[in-house]
């Protein structure tokens, strides 16, 4: 069996026991609340990617981390990654009609329950983390918080946000594009990776390679969207294409050329294998995700 079949399969095995982890994390409720559980739901159970989620549980298997305290890290990222995309398309931000091919959270239910929702898994996440079934161990637990609360703020995915919306300020400086990614979609990247070594309580030396492979992935990951965004086409992509160049966004390709920021994807999709290279065949997974994102077919 390819490595690629092996990958295909893998995302499919995380998708389904991910989305059994948040179902029973946001159950079904009636009452006042209802509107908003609902809205929570949808915006995790779609048909998502789960690559954050795949991640942390590859990360962590690399030192044999349990299953189950994998899981509800990975429902923890995954809740994150959703407030940031039911935000993201809010009309006051990006104003996209479409997520996942289904119509965006605002559109299914109204802006409000939008924000309220995107709000309300923020905070789920936290809890999760906090929760002593996540590890025994009350310095791990604070670790992950800790860091997640970085990622996910002023420093990280909220300041990488208020970048993008200010993108024709950042003109043709691709070290600022690059800082810009790393803070916005390469923060959260970096979490995923990074928890597995937390939780398996990781050697230095390996904990530097972990962060490595993930600096690498999360700017060749954005590349590649920055690329579809331009050659994808909305029924593939199950969301709205070309709106980085209809709204002057400054990106990769507007700053590199197609071809340019072909090369580069190239050129760290080859060095986020390299810093995998001492795992061995245990991070077969991770270096297939990596192919997949070269040759942009996830």
């Amino acid at each position: 069996m390819s490595l690629s079949v092996n990958l295909a399969s893998r995302l499919s095995e995380v998708s389904v026991k991910v989305k059994a982890t948040l179902s029973a994390l946001i159950p079904e409720t009636m009452g006042p609340e209802q509107s908003l559980v609902n809205a929570m739901r949808y915006a995790v159970l779609g048909d998502g990617k789960f690559l954050r989620p795949l991640l942390v549980l590859e990360s962590g298997g690399l030192f044999d981390v349990d299953g189950s305290r994998l899981l509800r890290v990975a429902a923890a990222i995954e809740v994150v990654h959703c407030y940031s995309l039911v935000h993201d398309d809010l009309p006051c931000m990006d104003d996209d009609d479409l997520r996942r091919g289904q119509p965006t959270v605002h559109k299914k239910f109204d802006e409000a329950t939008a924000v309220l929702a995107g709000d309300a898994l923020l905070s789920l996440a936290f809890e999760i983390l906090s929760d002593a079934q996540t590890h025994f161990d009350p310095n791990v637990r604070i670790q992950l918080v800790s860091l997640l609360a970085r990622i996910a703020g002023a420093k990280g995915m909220v300041g990488g946000q208020m970048m993008d919306m200010s993108g024709f300020q950042l003109g043709n400086d691709i070290a600022a594009i690059s800082r810009m990614q790393r803070l916005k979609t390469g923060g959260l990247f970096g979490f995923a990776v990074e928890s597995g070594a937390i939780l398996g309580k990781a050697s230095e030396k390996l904990h530097h390679n972990l962060n490595s492979f993930a600096h690498d992935f999360g700017l060749a990951f954005q590349i590649a969207d920055d690329i579809l965004d331009v050659v994808g086409n909305v029924e593939t992509l199950g969301k709205a294409v070309g709106k980085d160049q209809s709204h002057g966004k400054a990106t990769f390709v507007s700053v590199m050329g197609l071809e340019g920021a072909k090369a580069h994807l190239s050129y760290l999709c080859s060095q986020a294998k390299e810093h995998l290279h001492v795992f061995g065949a245990r991070a077969d997974i991770l270096k297939a995700l990596v192919d997949s994102v070269e040759s942009r077919t996830i």
